[in-house]
């Protein structure tokens, strides 16, 4: 998308112990393939303005819709549980990202004072597997994960405010090649081991057809069977090109129907998009899909191509599907099906953050993508951490069990698709992926929809899913084309 930030980082696919408490030692990893992990944010083009612009600043300048987080709060139910004392006290949001922002903790606080919310209680940032390199306002990869860090941050304690933020940063570099992801899995294996986080919050994603075969994948897993046993909950975001993703260059689409890891992990819960719209006092929600919005596609581009902005979602290639989607297999088939549930991430309806990283551009630009919609369920998911009194761990079991039983807290939606479009090649030869709709119950777009807050919170912590759910794991007896 020419409008996401231009930002990766270079993975290998070299093992990393499972459960590995102490930061590793410095010495380097032997790859045999590299993948590349990006960041999920997308930020809109144009100068940064010294106030957040409102929805109808948006509507009438730029022809999209756009939110405050007070808005967001709204539209999830959010003030009735915040009247109860119900913000994620107690709480830790585990973040994850590579470089971070050199600015988060000032640029957090200069948003908490526009809106007027408490700072956490407290915001604790470890880079525990390396120094972090100075930040180089010119290096596309730094400020690309420094936007993605100032939107999961910002977002995630807007919606829990009393929730504490543990920021995990890793010294990432795509010119080494050989350092990527096994530095994230030993960054939140020591997160794990050595704070109490409830809920861990990713906003990055490769297309799984990066890996040769499950073998490369599984030593990447060590993380989520720590943060299993631990009786942590993670979540990561399901990608923004619909129901296709990108080549290994960053630049190309695969051009047919492809999903993306973390998010497609048994272990992990997918976090896909939605497009929230304002009607009156209310708000509503369908599948994000802004592939085809000529408002979006002329953001800043002057091109009426279509531009793939939609919410992740597919079943895998890799995993089979888990116990916990049985009531879903007319979905899903025998495959892992992605995403679990969605929340706000369209561009037509995107959010304001505050960064000041960039010299001289410091102030207000507008973001979205699942980025957006991962660290918002994280907070939700600490506000039924602070209700249960300990963490939930593995919530998806829930997530379908309330699904299934049509609870209040568990909004459906029913309208929109992730087909996109886009033009491709030498020649740009325009092309189409088909993606899935969005229907009644479970779909590969939405998962079982999006939250009621006020509910949804109340009856995830009732759930059982702080205990350690075994059948969950995967044997290589369940993994699909290994």
């Amino acid at each position: 998308m020419a409008a996401a930030a231009a930002a990766s980082a270079t993975v290998s696919t070299a093992a990393v112990s499972a459960g590995s408490a102490a930061p590793p030692s410095s010495a380097p990893v032997t790859s045999t393939a590299q993948v590349t992990m990006r960041p999920d944010a997308i930020r809109l083009p144009g100068a940064a303005t010294q106030a957040p612009a409102s929805t109808a600043d948006c509507e009438r300048l730029d022809g999209i819709a756009c939110f405050d987080p007070d808005q967001l709060r709204a539209a999830y139910q959010l003030p009735p549980l915040y009247a109860k004392g119900v913000t994620g006290t107690g709480v830790t949001i585990m973040i994850v990202d590579s470089f971070g922002s050199p600015t988060i903790r000032t640029d957090l606080a200069a948003f908490d004072r526009q809106f007027g919310y408490p700072a956490p209680p407290d915001f604790t940032i470890i880079a525990p597997v390396g120094k972090i390199p100075p930040f180089d306002p010119g290096n596309s990869d730094m400020s690309g994960w420094a936007g993605e860090t100032t939107l999961d941050v910002e977002y995630a304690h807007a919606l829990a405010p009393g929730a504490n933020i543990l920021l995990v940063e890793t010294p990432v570099s795509e010119t080494e090649g050989v350092t990527g992801f096994p530095q994230i899995v030993r960054a939140e294996e020591y997160a794990i081991a050595h704070y109490k986080v409830g809920v861990i919050s990713q906003s990055f994603s490769a297309t799984e057809e990066t890996f040769a075969s499950y073998a490369q994948l599984d030593p990447l897993r060590g993380a989520y069977k720590a943060a299993d046993d631990a009786h942590v909950t993670v979540l990561a975001a399901s990608g923004d090109a619909g129901a296709t993703d990108y080549r290994s260059n960053q630049v190309n689409y695969y051009t047919s129907r492809v999903t993306s890891w973390p998010d497609s992990d048994p272990l992990v819960t997918g976090v896909g998009g939605t497009q929230l719209r304002q009607q009156g006092a209310g708000y509503t929600s369908v599948a994000w899909n802004d592939t085809y919005d000529r408002a979006w596609t002329l953001y800043g581009e002057g091109s009426t191509a279509p531009d793939p902005a939609a919410s992740g979602g597919g079943t895998s290639e890799f995993f089979a599907r888990p116990a916990y989607q049985d009531g879903v297999a007319a979905v899903t088939g025998g495959r892992r099906g992605v995403p679990d549930i969605a929340m706000s991430a369209a561009c037509d309806g995107s959010v304001s953050i505050y960064s000041s990283y960039q010299p001289g551009q410091a102030g207000w630009s507008l973001t979205c993508g699942t980025s957006e919609a991962t660290p918002e369920f994280a907070a939700i998911v600490a506000l039924a951490d602070q209700v249960a009194g300990h963490p939930l761990g593995q919530i998806n079991p829930a997530i379908y069990r309330l699904e299934s039983e049509h609870a209040p807290g568990i909004v459906d939606v029913t309208s929109g698709n992730n087909s996109v479009s886009f033009d491709q090649g030498a020649n740009a030869k325009p092309v189409s992926v088909a993606g899935y709709p969005a229907g009644r119950g479970y779909d590969l777009v939405t998962g079982v929809g999006t939250v009621n807050a006020k509910d949804f919170v109340y009856e995830l912590a009732a759930s059982d899913s702080g205990r350690k759910l075994g059948p969950v794991l995967l044997t290589a007896g369940d993994i699909v084309n290994s």
